[in-house]
């Protein structure tokens, strides 16, 4: 396969759409036309890791944090990031980060993160903002059905766990076309006066050209009137963190050695202990001070998370219990899941996990 029929899959998983405006994913080094002998996956893709992909014949890296995130001016090998795209260059390795693409995927991180705790009833704990747009356009009740589904089919009216929602209304549109008009109902210079139907659909923000594309090539009118809104609604399954609850309430300790156990924690930080049992848990991989007002607003019992500094703790104020895994820990079993979905969807070549533990923070 080629790298970019590789890319199209891993945009499956993780949309680059959905990734944060301060992040660097997709493609950072290699050519869309190579072909792919097998990929290698990995946390971070330090030089060790392009080793063991030379090793085993990987020729394309698909790491979670991208090794190159902000600009170099230079690349000279003087540090760990140079060294590494210097190495997979001059060895035609390609690399692919996905970071906050696959944050915010409601099967993503953090789903991952309450899948290995077990939690039930998940949530996403920041909705995603300023995603959604809606399309209102106009058309006569014989194009109605056919223009529809077309929307529909380019991505068009999901809203949650719904497809196909629109809302159409009756009502009558009047236009006269100049001499350069080939109008489809009536003449040039004719006064037209006729039913139509107005649509309404709500669609992801990254999909507006596929959404236009389906209009234009399935609207009867020579001039198709529509118009686009941002919505100020928040999207309720792509976003930061998630919240969801355990089977069966723990006491504090219990809870935070159970976390250490399924997470694999070399220790935990945590905030003072409340004396109130743990049912509801908030959760977000990587770092997630920014989110310490989401978890409380949600009445979350614990906000497990990662990189809290000393003042960040003081946000607890006797409301929540915070705990700090560890960033590598919080986001452990990511590639794990990137593993399974490009084995099951990439049949022809090897996909391999990566046995380097790229993990910086070590623990006596």
């Amino acid at each position: 396969m080629k790298l970019k029929q590789i890319i199209n899959i891993l945009e499956e998983m993780a949309p680059l759409s959905y990734a944060e405006d301060f992040d660097n994913v997709g493609l950072l080094v290699g050519n869309t036309e190579t072909e792919i002998s097998g990929i290698i996956v990995c946390h971070d893709a330090l030089e060790t890791v392009i080793d063991e992909a030379i090793a085993k014949n990987c020729n394309l890296v698909v790491c979670f944090h991208p090794i190159l995130f902000s600009g170099l001016k230079k690349i000279t090998g003087k540090d760990y990031v140079e060294k590494s795209i210097i190495k997979a260059i001059k060895n035609d390795i390609a690399i692919y980060a996905v970071h906050t693409a696959l944050d915010n995927h409601k099967n993503g991180v953090n789903k991952i993160f309450c899948d290995a705790l077990g939690l039930k009833n998940i949530k996403i704990l920041v909705p995603r903002q300023n995603f959604i747009q809606k399309l209102v356009t106009y058309t006569i009740p014989e194009n109605a059905e056919k223009l529809r589904n077309a929307l529909f089919d380019a991505g068009a009216g999901k809203i949650g766990n719904y497809e196909d929602c629109s809302f159409n209304s009756q009502g009558i549109g009047t236009y006269m076309g100049n001499e350069n008009s080939n109008p489809e109902i009536g003449e040039r210079f004719e006064f037209i006066e006729t039913q139509e139907i107005k649509i309404e659909v709500t669609f992801e923000k990254h999909l507006q050209s596929k959404i236009l594309k389906a209009l234009f090539s399935n609207h009867v009118y020579e001039e198709v009137a529509y118009e686009i809104y941002a919505l100020q609604n928040t999207h309720q399954n792509i976003g930061l963190g998630m919240i969801g609850e355990l089977e069966n309430s723990m006491n504090e300790t219990e809870f935070l050695h159970f976390v250490k156990a399924k997470m694999q924690c070399g220790a935990i930080r945590h905030s003072e202990l409340l004396n109130k049992p743990i049912k509801k848990v908030a959760v977000l991989g990587g770092s997630g001070s920014f989110a310490i007002k989401n978890a409380k607003h949600s009445g979350a019992d614990v906000y497990l998370t990662a990189d809290l500094k000393y003042h960040d703790f003081y946000q607890s104020e006797n409301q929540i219990l915070l705990a700090d895994i560890g960033h590598y820990e919080s986001e452990r079993f990511t590639k794990n899941y990137i593993v399974d979905f490009l084995k099951e969807k990439i049949t022809n070549f090897a996909v391999v996990l990566s046995e380097e533990n790229t993990n910086p923070v070590k623990y006596l």
